[in-house]
């Protein structure tokens, strides 16, 4: 008499179940290399701007010391290692500083414009009719229409002159979250259309579910799959677009907050003049951070890809010949690495009862 052994998987330790090292561990080669370095970059930036206040040596509008003022366009020295601008601020601290304001633009702006394509989207490609062809029409306009320059024009209308802080710095998230609520919109739309002519959505709309059970529960759980990647995007893009906007001379004013953008435009004369430091830094932050934040959206859109999720698995158990029986009652185990290789470790005996290696 023979009895059926069901080995009970191991249960994963806390650590392997937080999201950035699950990711971590599912990516394999230079897509690990690419995540770990956006990581850093992109955790570097955010651990700057919180506690830019700490690190930072000056004020991002100080101008002088006990010793008296700071000088303008001085070269990096010991007490000042980035130099000092056009108009006497310390480099560093403004960079510093800039890493701040970027920081709550990109907060606000991407999460307002992710709230509100969101629910456009799903609620556009969910009931259709005359409400999704106003939407589409609406968001189209926006979406083809310069989207610096509608940035240029919501500054405009939205700070009404404003040059403090926290005006500055909504005049600019508003603006650009006008400009990205169509991408939500658009992706979020085209897979509710899709989702919504699924099996599992006509029979739940059978039981009985109503539409917001069946919108919420449903479909949008199914249709973020592309979101971290928009998101990711969405930021760096933001950035991207906030330094336009103050090199342009349409951002904030260097008394209310330091801005990467306005210090590139402040510093145009001086790299004519052979006074490379006062460019330099601003327009390295600013690519460093866009680079980081791409990196992880892009290894984050891979990782997502159900045709990717075993590749680590595969490339582990490469070059191994598969073992495989056709007598009745004999082991099935298929693929490199068997099936172990192709579904992440998981493999089936003759009663169709899983086993974990």
């Amino acid at each position: 008499m023979s009895t059926d052994t069901v080995i009970q998987p191991p249960k994963r330790r806390l650590r392997d179940r937080l999201p950035v090292v699950h990711q971590v561990r599912q990516s394999v080669g230079l897509q690990r290399g690419m995540l770990v370095v956006g990581l850093v970059l992109t955790g570097l930036f955010v651990l700057v701007a919180i506690f830019a206040p700490l690190i930072a040596p000056f004020g991002f509008a100080q101008l002088r010391d006990l010793e008296g003022p700071f000088g303008s366009q001085q070269p990096p020295s010991a007490e000042h290692l980035f130099g000092t601008t056009v108009g006497g601020y310390d480099v560093l601290s403004r960079v510093l500083w800039g890493a701040q304001t970027a920081l709550y633009v990109i907060v606000i702006a991407v999460i307002l414009s992710l709230f509100a394509g969101v629910l456009l989207g799903l609620v556009s490609g969910y009931f259709g009719g005359w409400l999704d062809r106003v939407l589409v029409v609406v968001c189209d306009a926006i979406y083809a229409f310069p989207s610096l320059l509608l940035a240029i024009v919501m500054a405009i209308v939205i700070s009404g002159g404003q040059s403090n802080l926290w005006g500055g710095v909504f005049a600019a998230a508003i603006s650009i979250t006008v400009v990205f609520i169509p991408q939500y919109f658009r992706v979020i739309r085209a897979e509710t259309v899709r989702i919504k002519a699924e099996a599992y959505v006509e029979s739940a709309k059978v039981l009985g579910a109503s539409n917001g059970r069946v919108m919420f529960r449903h479909v949008l759980r199914n249709a973020t799959r592309t979101l971290p990647l928009i998101f990711t995007l969405n930021a760096s893009e933001a950035i991207l677009t906030l330094a336009g906007l103050g090199f342009l001379g349409f951002g904030i004013e260097p008394t209310a907050a330091a801005e990467w953008g306005y210090d590139l435009n402040k510093a145009l004369s001086d790299v004519s003049s052979g006074i490379w430091w006062t460019a330099l830094y601003p327009g390295l932050a600013i690519v460093l951070v866009v680079l980081g934040i791409t990196l992880v959206g892009e290894s984050l859109n891979d990782l997502a890809d159900p045709r990717l999720r075993g590749r680590r698995r595969v490339a582990q158990a490469s070059g191994e010949v598969a073992e495989t029986s056709v007598v009745p009652g004999g082991t099935l185990i298929a693929g490199p690495g068997g099936l172990a290789g192709l579904e992440d470790g998981e493999s089936f005996d003759e009663h169709g009862i899983e086993v974990r290696s």
